[in-house]
């Protein structure tokens, strides 16, 4: 099995495909699957654009419309996760994962799937200690806090993707695991990102949750994205332990290192995207304390004992089949000849492959609970806790989105 990996998308779906069937006429190789580690930006019309934390006059359509409507269809089956500039009002209707337009998969907030026998899971967002210990209190339409702030990793997703124990094939992050830098050629990347150094030195560049996952999971492979440029690692997992290949690529761009193709020992295809029988067990087993709100998940009432709960999850896969539902349109897909903005299907809605999703597992839907969170337009106080810099306080050398001087540096 063959699987591309990329970078930051920003929504340029058509390039990134033109460039891997290209790759497969001049070497030859078919291509069973492309990976995506964030900044997807799944844009499906100009009021999703309202959700994409980028500089107004930076927003753009770009490609991925084109797919969610059927124009085009996906040349090879993706999956992705979120970074920290997109569509966060889409993504949200798929908290659990699921198809964002024929042949593309998003992986959820957090997520597990099996791509044939091929284990690949992942955790969207970046790290940001403000908001960690939060609940997911925020809903669309977003203010100029909660733009930011609803991709910010929480704790409950990183606590369901702990409980993980059976071997990881692939890993996903969108910012990279902290001190990941000891285990490459960080003198070399500094030469070229001169102000990762001081990060680096005080072991402050990236994101503790994705190290807490690296050590627990142990994947042979871990890619991220997020810093704009490669840079590879090899960890060791204790003396003669198992070993994880870290890969970090850059965005689409010309001349950019972006791309990465590996190949994997896998049963004979063809390979489907299928739900993961343990993950959907982990997902029933802490939707009870879901933190819809400010407040973070109670954990000390969870029973974690998962036999039971994924007999159950078996039984019913083995009745319905693992392949995830069907994907559904839910909003007017963009069309330049007319504007959407005031349709009223541009808002969040509950996606329908959520609904199912949850109606299968016997779960209530909670993400439009919204009853305590913080009143509209406020922000929600809470202290920097631990001495990690936030993902989006890293100074990178070309903003996003127009490489303009004045922009923040979590553009990136």
């Amino acid at each position: 099995m063959r699987i591309a990996v990329e970078g930051c998308m920003h929504g340029d779906l058509d390039n990134v495909y033109k460039t891997l069937q290209y790759m497969e006429q001049v070497q030859n190789i078919k291509i069973d699957l492309l990976l995506c580690c964030g900044d997807f930006q799944a844009v499906r019309n100009e009021y999703d654009l309202k959700s994409l934390n980028v500089p107004p006059k930076y927003r753009a359509m770009n490609s991925f419309w084109k797919y969610y409507s059927g124009a085009e269809i996906a040349p090879y089956p993706t999956i992705f996760i979120g970074g920290n500039h997109e569509a966060s009002n889409y993504l949200w209707e798929l908290y659990y994962g699921g198809w964002a337009a024929p042949n593309i998969y998003f992986l959820g907030v957090a997520g597990v799937v099996k791509f044939g026998n091929i284990r690949i899971g992942g955790l969207s967002g970046i790290y940001n200690a403000r908001h960690y210990r939060l609940g997911h209190y925020e809903r669309p339409p977003y203010n100029e806090d909660t733009i930011r702030s609803v991709y910010h990793v929480r704790e409950y997703d990183v606590q369901k993707l702990m409980q993980v124990e059976e071997p990881i094939d692939i890993f996903l992050s969108h910012d990279w695991p902290v001190g990941i830098t000891d285990y490459g050629n960080w003198k070399q990347l500094v030469k070229f990102k001169p102000f990762f150094e001081k990060e680096i030195q005080e072991r402050r560049l990236g994101s503790k949750a994705a190290a807490e996952l690296l050590e627990k999971l142990k994947p042979p492979y871990w890619f991220s994205a997020h810093l704009h440029c490669k840079f590879a690692a090899l960890v060791q997992h204790g003396e003669g332990g198992p070993l994880t290949k870290f890969l970090a690529l850059d965005k689409c761009l010309p001349k950019r290192k972006f791309l990465q193709v590996i190949e994997l020992e896998a049963q004979p295809g063809p390979y489907e995207i299928h739900y993961d029988e343990e993950w959907l067990a982990i997902t029933r087993r802490f939707h009870e304390i879901f933190p819809s709100t400010a407040k973070n998940a109670n954990y000390g009432n969870l029973k974690l004992q998962m036999q039971d709960c994924r007999q159950w999850v078996q039984s019913r896969l083995k009745e319905r089949g693992a392949k995830p539902f069907e994907f559904v349109q839910t909003v007017p897909c963009y069309d330049p000849s007319r504007s959407v903005s005031n349709s009223p299907l541009a808002g969040c809605n509950r996606n329908p492959q959520t609904e199912s999703l949850l109606k299968f597992l016997e779960l209530p839907y909670l993400l439009d609970d919204t009853s305590e969170s913080g009143p509209s337009g406020s922000s929600i106080p809470f202290s920097d806790s631990g001495s990690f810099v936030n993902s989006e306080d890293i100074q990178i050398d070309d903003i996003d989105d127009g490489d303009e001087e004045t922009a923040e540096p979590e553009d990136a």
